[in-house]
């Protein structure tokens, strides 16, 4: 597997590259903004392909590279399903599993940093965003943290990990790198406490400064999505209630570009192409699937995808490769069903 742990000094955030084989997928875990730069440059050194940008939480003291790197690389962007940012990609929620080619991490709700706070795990190390920290947890005095939920978030599902396991988490301002959930039982301070009142008596009155970030990271990193506006303007989009009266047209062909786990929680619109955005490339290329079914006479390509962020880009990619033909329903899934439009599971 390839791993790599990059530091930002001025947020002291901690970002992971992983993928599992040299000229394969990746994803990067917490990327800061300014870093977007570095962060690909070492992409291509390796030979990888940047596929998913994951967020573990809407952060407070950087602003996030999500946005960066999908305009860069058209990536999916990926947080926890209660976040506050307007549009990612794709929205997890607790159990699922976060996948790249040849990788899966487990999928953990910890909220009590902030309530969105999300935690990944892999057979042998753990990436905890701000909940568990070296030495140390997250605050929870704003985005409505909580430090009883914080509480159950550590002893109740991290704290039950094995010993071994790893512990990365997205900051560290003492310079440590790495430790264990084990080293983190025994010798953590904040997890020396018997009960979840005297934990939440020790959170309620840290007596903290706000981060210095505060006041201009959220608001940023609560508009990060990509404007689809701009692919509306070019004529490129249907709104969901057009698109209810374009479904079962024999001149237009539905493609759902999410992914398995997506399509069996939330359902699927009837008649669907399943074409996953990871695959989109290849097959809207010469040869490829999508490109021949845009031969066909008066076939009109509609994408959609969870919230229209993957099915705006790949409205671009397949005009680009010459399909004409390809539009997308602005809003995704989610405006479907705020449309009334139907779902066969």
């Amino acid at each position: 597997m390839i791993f790599r742990q990059l530091f930002d000094q001025v947020s002291s955030t901690y970002s992971y590259l992983l993928a599992s084989r040299r000229g394969g997928e990746a994803l990067i875990i917490d990327p800061v903004l300014e870093k977007v730069d570095r962060y690909l440059q070492l992409v291509r050194e390796l030979d990888l392909k940047l596929v998913k940008a994951v967020d573990t939480h809407l952060h407070a003291d950087h602003i996030t590279g999500l946005g960066a790197l999908r305009d860069k690389t058209h990536c999916i962007t990926v947080m926890g399903e209660q976040t506050k940012a307007d549009v990612v990609s794709m929205r997890l929620a607790d159990n699922d599993r976060l996948t790249i080619e040849g990788l899966s991490l487990d999928v953990i709700y910890t909220p009590g940093h902030t309530d969105d706070s999300y935690s990944f795990a892999m057979a042998d190390r753990v990436f905890t965003g701000d909940t568990l920290l070296i030495r140390g947890t997250g605050r929870t005095d704003f985005q409505n943290g909580d430090p009883r939920a914080q509480f159950e978030s550590l002893f109740g599902r991290l704290l039950k990990l094995p010993d071994s396991t790893l512990v990365y988490p997205a900051h560290d301002y003492k310079g440590d790198t790495v430790s264990t959930i084990g080293e983190e039982r025994a010798y953590n301070p904040r997890l020396q406490v018997k009960s979840v009142e005297e934990y939440a008596d020790l959170m309620n009155n840290l007596k903290l400064a706000d981060p210095k970030m505060m006041d201009v990271a959220v608001p940023a990193n609560m508009h990060v999505g990509l404007n689809q506006d701009e692919i509306a303007h070019r004529g490129w989009a249907v709104t969901a209630e057009q698109a209810l009266r374009l479904v079962g047209q024999p001149d237009v062909m539905l493609i759902d570009l999410r992914e398995d786990t997506e399509r069996a929680r939330y359902g699927v619109i009837l008649g669907s192409l399943h074409v996953p955005y990871p695959s989109l490339h290849e097959s809207v290329s010469v040869g490829g699937m999508l490109h021949e079914l845009a031969k066909l006479p008066h076939k009109r390509l509609l994408f959609y995808c969870a919230f229209g962020e993957r099915s705006a880009m790949a409205v671009q990619e397949a005009r680009d490769a010459g399909l004409n033909s390809a539009y997308h329903i602005q809003g995704g899934i989610n405006a479907w069903k705020k449309a009334s439009g139907p779902l066969a599971h």
